[in-house]
């Protein structure tokens, strides 16, 4: 730097001088017929955008809200039926739910019918299951077990840990799946899981033979993920080889309430469908 130049003299760039300015290139005339099909491009395009901005924003809003709250969505692929929306009935004024604090007991007040899981569309209801007034005979829940001696422990196991009620729903759906669901009331939660529930599953394999099944062992393939809190969950399959129809079988327990859900089908159960109706009875007695 010259003694003559200040800093700021130094550091300033040389000036460039501005370019000419180059004419646009002139736009020939559209004929007509150009600019209609131009027209019909850009009318298409704006279509499309449009719809695809609705369809995200009802993608959105759907896998924005919880499972429950779109009961039975799934993609056509999943295997996973069409259930109705589920809702809970209202409990009497002043009950509180099942698993508040205020409830030590575990007591369902509403309805034990109303809390069973309606069946999917395109079944048919199984109507030997209804009972009378929907509740179901004692006798018409044991025939689900294959042995007499089964069924007489655990007639007279009903007897001592105080049973007060069975409701049932079942229903065959088009692909020949049949579901039971049994819904077993008793005095507290404390009964079920110390006196019935306990005496009624193990871990490997089945207190007792269901109908129309041959071995049975646990199900390690049923999602954690579908495990629903404060209730307790076992699962069993019937394995290969087995004969003209495939069981699967689910023991839950829920406060004063223990749950059996059994699906069989001719050529062998599915397992979507199996582990949906699981979860979703379950979630009703939460």
């Amino acid at each position: 730097m010259s003694a003559q130049q200040t800093p700021a003299e130094s550091a300033a760039p040389p000036a460039v001088p501005p370019l000419p300015e180059t004419p646009a290139p002139a736009v020939p005339d559209t004929p007509r017929k150009d600019r209609r099909a131009l027209r019909a491009v850009l009318r298409w395009t704006a279509a499309v955008v449009v719809f695809a901005a609705v369809g995200a924003g009802t993608a959105y809003g759907i896998t924005g809200m919880d499972r429950t709250d779109v009961p039975g969505l799934a993609t056509a692929s999943d295997g996973r039926w069409d259930y109705p929306e589920l809702t809970r009935p209202p409990l009497p004024a002043g009950s509180p739910g099942p698993f508040a604090e205020a409830n030590p007991a575990g007591s369902h007040y509403a309805d034990l019918r109303a809390l069973l899981l309606p069946a999917p569309a395109g079944a048919t209801e199984d109507k030997a299951l209804n009972g009378r007034d929907g509740w179901l005979p004692t006798e018409k829940y044991l025939a689900e077990y294959a042995l007499k001696e089964d069924r007489d422990q655990l007639r007279q196991k009903l007897v001592d840990t105080g049973l007060r009620h069975i409701a049932a729903r079942g229903w065959t759906t088009p692909d020949g799946t049949r579901t039971r669901v049994y819904l077993l009331q008793f005095g507290t939660a404390a009964v079920v899981d110390n006196q019935f529930a306990s005496d009624n599953v193990a871990f490997s394999t089945p207190s007792f033979r269901i109908r129309g099944s041959g071995d049975a062992v646990y199900d390690k393939h049923f999602p954690d993920a579908a495990t629903v809190s404060r209730t307790s969950r076992t699962t069993y399959v019937e394995p290969k080889p087995y004969g003209a129809e495939q069981v699967r079988q689910a023991y839950v327990s829920a406060g004063d309430v223990y749950a059996v859900i059994l699906q069989s089908r001719k050529g062998g159960t599915l397992a979507v469908p199996f582990q949906q109706t699981v979860t979703l009875q379950t979630e009703l007695l939460a």
